[in-house]
């Protein structure tokens, strides 16, 4: 079992930067592949960026996001730089043992309770 809990989120202004934070306890972290999801209201959930165990990442998000791990702190960030108005979003991390090309949020087995991102104009 995984606890994972997301940190960082908050009210920012467009163009401006934030970074979350997951930090996973109850288990080894760093076999499993760490993945950074967002909702928007009325929306499904999305694939935004995922890390395997060594630090090949991939992103839905092409160069504004930037995905890290520390599997000495057991934590995944989630850099965000130039945020837009759309970026607004619960984002959750989660975990599981999945591919790097893994998107789908039904794959991974652990998830975090999430942190509210807002981004005015």
């Amino acid at each position: 079992q995984v606890q994972l809990v997301e940190s960082g989120g908050g009210l920012v202004q467009a163009g401006d930067s934030l970074r979350l934070s997951c930090a996973a306890s109850g288990h080894t972290f760093s076999p499993y592949a760490m993945g950074w999801f967002r909702q928007a209201p009325g929306k499904e959930r999305e694939f935004v960026a995922g890390i395997n165990w060594s630090g090949d990442s991939t992103y839905s998000v092409q160069s504004r996001f930037t995905i890290s791990r520390d599997n000495g702190k057991n934590t995944v960030y989630l850099q965000m730089n130039s945020l837009k108005v759309e970026d607004t979003a619960v984002y959750y991390c989660a975990a599981g043992f999945v591919s790097l090309t893994t998107t789908m949020a039904t794959l991974y087995d652990y998830w975090g309770q999430g942190t509210q991102v807002t981004v005015s104009s």
